[in-house]
């Protein structure tokens, strides 16, 4: 749902001791982030913190409030370490309940598949006043309490989670982008990326080494949510690249 020129933020908070420890390498970042730039809203924020419950708490209670929404990751399995539900539930002072909408889910995901044990059933908890995220690839559903949005760390899970919020949320216009490639190095662009951002407003530009085959150079991306200012941008920041005699190509090397 698209409403004016307004932006829109979330937060994401990545739970979990196996990130920090380096065991499991976090993806869901990137793809969050992707989804969100698609409904309109920016990921401005994301932590990462372990299965602290205070640590949790902790940090809702301030991303929520900076931020029109706030996803979380991880811990809401069956097993002693998934404390997400219970953290928050906490954190907002509210009772932990069995949802029998998620339990109603178990009971059907797990039907020829030795039925819902107490482990599993624990997958079935949330805050008192929570609405689900449906789950069709393992059964558990996410939770939705209040601007927080309770999702598993399994990539796979987050994706068919965030597929089942498409066009659910108030959000502005969707944030497009652009790349223009260079084999010339930052320190050689970087006062023309500066004056081409000063010179049009409506764009934000970044800039992304590479190095590849012993040679380097920087893609430069440009975002905007309005196509005609993005593409003023793009084709007024090779022209500039290409007047100093430095390489500039149309895309991403």
């Amino acid at each position: 749902m698209t409403t004016n020129n307004r932006v829109w933020t979330a937060a994401l908070l990545v739970i979990g001791d196996e990130i920090l420890s380096g065991r499991t390498e976090d993806r869901n970042i990137a793809q969050i982030a992707s989804w969100l730039n698609m409904q309109g809203i920016r990921l401005a924020e994301v932590r990462v913190i372990p299965d602290d419950s205070q640590a949790i708490g902790e940090a809702v209670l301030a991303l929520k409030d900076n931020h029109d929404y706030l996803f979380t990751t991880g811990g809401i399995g069956p097993t002693h370490d998934d404390i997400t539900v219970e953290s928050i539930s906490q954190a907002l002072r509210l009772p932990v309940i069995i949802h029998p909408e998620a339990k109603a889910c178990l009971d059907a995901y797990y039907a020829d598949r030795g039925g819902v044990t107490p482990a599993r059933l624990q997958m079935a908890r949330t805050p008192e006043g929570a609405t689900l995220i449906k789950n069709p690839v393992s059964g558990a559903p996410g939770v939705r309490i209040g601007n927080i949005f309770i999702m598993a760390g399994v990539p796979k899970i987050v994706t068919a989670m965030l597929e089942s919020l498409n066009g659910t949320l108030s959000g502005g216009k969707p944030v497009l982008s652009r790349t223009v490639g260079s084999w010339n190095g930052e320190s050689q662009i970087a006062k023309i990326l500066q004056e081409t951002e000063k010179d049009h407003a409506l764009c934000k530009l970044g800039s992304y080494p590479f190095f590849r085959n012993g040679s380097g150079g920087v893609n430069l991306v440009i975002r905007s949510v309005d196509r005609e200012a993005l593409n003023r941008c793009a084709e007024d920041l090779i022209n500039r690249l290409l007047k100093e005699d430095l390489s500039a190509v149309d895309g991403a090397i």
